[in-house]
């Protein structure tokens, strides 16, 4: 069976330059997680840092654009 959101992602707000993150609990532990914006692919790198302790995926979003929404 594939992984499920155990609830939805909430909305969170941020100041330009700040940090933000973004936290999911899913049905299956250690289920790999795919970060988007849209169609495009999140990686790892300077800007976004992923996540993950057993069925909780985080992604961390540094110096927050208006273009991050």
């Amino acid at each position: 069976l594939p992984a499920l959101f155990k609830q939805e992602l909430q909305n969170t707000e941020a100041e330009e330059g700040g940090t933000a993150a973004l936290r999911c609990e899913l049905t299956k532990p250690k289920a790999p997680v795919e970060w988007r914006k849209g169609d495009t692919t999140l990686y790892p790198g300077l800007k976004y840092e992923m996540k993950q302790q057993d069925s909780t995926a985080e992604l961390v979003i540094h110096d927050v654009e208006l273009d991050d929404s």
